[in-house]
């Protein structure tokens, strides 16, 4: 059986909820990603933050990213996957919530993220198809 822990990188890190936008930028610019999950003050999960998220819902709306936080921008609920997860849960849960990333959990801590390279490294070519074809069909008819 294929974990979710064997798919997922390590070493990905929260952002606190207090931490304004541009702070964020930097820390994805040194990690080399594209999102950051969220935590909140007892370091539990309350969102994920993207880069997108930074352009589009404060840049481009006018804001100052200096002035916003990572915790204003966390919106829904949270989705995460336990580390002992098999790949078809990490699969369904991403399917089922259309989401592109998903942080890995174990004993109540992050242990790493999941995203569309790790599945594209991990998985058969039938199952990132049918992965792609439910995440990228549903989010373009909205």
């Amino acid at each position: 059986m294929t974990t979710a822990g064997d798919i997922m990188h390590r070493g990905a890190q929260w952002i606190p909820a207090h931490e304004t936008l541009d702070r964020a930028a930097q820390l994805m610019r040194e990690l080399n990603v594209g999102a950051l999950p969220i935590s909140d003050a007892n370091e539990r999960l309350c969102g994920i933050l993207t880069d997108r998220d930074i352009v589009v819902g404060c840049v481009a709306m006018g804001h100052d990213p200096a002035k916003v936080t990572a915790g204003e921008m966390a919106q829904g609920t949270p989705r995460w996957i336990d580390a002992d997860a098999d790949v078809s849960d990490v699969l369904r849960e991403m399917k089922d919530h259309q989401i592109r990333r998903l942080p890995v959990i174990e004993n109540k801590r992050l242990v790493g993220m999941i995203s569309e390279a790790d599945l594209a490294h991990h998985l058969t070519e039938d199952q990132i198809a049918g992965w792609a074809e439910s995440v990228y069909a549903k989010s373009a008819t909205r």
